[in-house]
């Protein structure tokens, strides 16, 4: 089995991404920052917030459903803010959305939020909502389950420090992961945290009995040429058994968001015919 974790940066490098996850085809693809647009059929409509104004991939959602037209797919809205097509304003949702190739059977899900709630009529004020998605899915070629939970961290104009707030999240992000676990099954936790490696959002899922594996690694950076602020991370990736780790890679190329993909590859049961071997790790430049 292979999960990819992945902000897709709303779609922005959308013409290079598409064909990146169509070809690559992970099993399981946790995706942050997706816009949904279910009353427009623009491509693109333009973000508004004072003096931030940005293009925005209309229905990202959509676009990455026809790249993996084998995967069931699951949008989880954050919140439903105006997207504008020029002077026309155009309700909008924003959050993450998980993708599962058909053939691994989804045998149970939990959504949350990690901060606020759902925001129905704006996006609202900094740190502005955030949710989380945890599927539970069977792997026939290991013949147990997988459970995997991600989050989009909330965003704070101050920076990534440990605050009360994220403190909560991580809390809250350990609840819904236990929530869709069950004792025995294989437990993932990734997303885009908003956080630095040495946070207490990390300690907390470590002290929950999961291993960070871009600290675990020594991974140098988690973000690429795109991304022109100060601060080389975002993206977390942790599991509670290292052992079952085919590969684990922090791909810097090809650039198709201004965040990096994190793809783990999980051992097969040799036993089956599937592959299996020792750890490793594959960090690419």
């Amino acid at each position: 089995m292979q999960i990819m974790c992945l902000n897709g940066w709303g779609g922005t490098l959308y013409s290079d991404l598409l064909p990146y996850l169509s070809q690559a085809a992970p099993d399981v693809l946790c995706l942050q920052e997706v816009v949904h647009t279910p009353e427009s059929d623009k491509d693109w409509l333009t973000y508004r917030d004072g003096d931030h104004v940005l293009p925005q991939r209309a229905n990202f959602f959509r676009d990455v459903c026809a790249a993996l037209p084998e995967h069931v797919p699951v949008f989880c809205p954050a919140a439903q803010g105006v997207l504008w097509d020029e002077e026309q304003s155009v309700p909008s949702q924003w959050g993450l959305a998980t993708f599962v190739h058909r053939s691994f059977p989804i045998i149970g899900q939990v959504q949350g939020f990690v901060h606020k709630d759902y925001s129905a009529d704006g996006y609202g004020d900094h740190p502005r909502s955030r949710n989380a998605h945890g599927v539970r899915v069977y792997d026939y070629a290991t013949d147990r389950a997988v459970s995997i939970t991600h989050m989009h961290g909330l965003r704070d104009l101050n920076g990534k420090m440990d605050t009360p707030e994220r403190f909560d999240q991580a809390k809250r992000l350990i609840d819904i992961s236990r929530g869709v676990s069950e004792a025995g099954d294989l437990r993932i936790v990734c997303g885009d945290f908003n956080v630095e490696p040495d946070s207490e959002t990390i300690r907390l899922l470590e002290e929950d009995g999961l291993v960070e594996l871009v600290n675990h690694y020594g991974v140098e950076t988690t973000r690429n040429s795109y991304y022109k602020k100060p601060g080389k991370f975002a993206d977390y990736l942790l599991i509670d058994q290292v052992d079952e780790i085919q590969k684990f890679q922090v791909l810097q190329k090809p650039e198709v968001s201004d965040h990096c993909p994190l793809v783990l590859t999980l051992k097969a049961d040799l036993k089956k015919g599937h592959l299996s071997g020792t750890s490793e790790s594959v960090l690419l430049s």
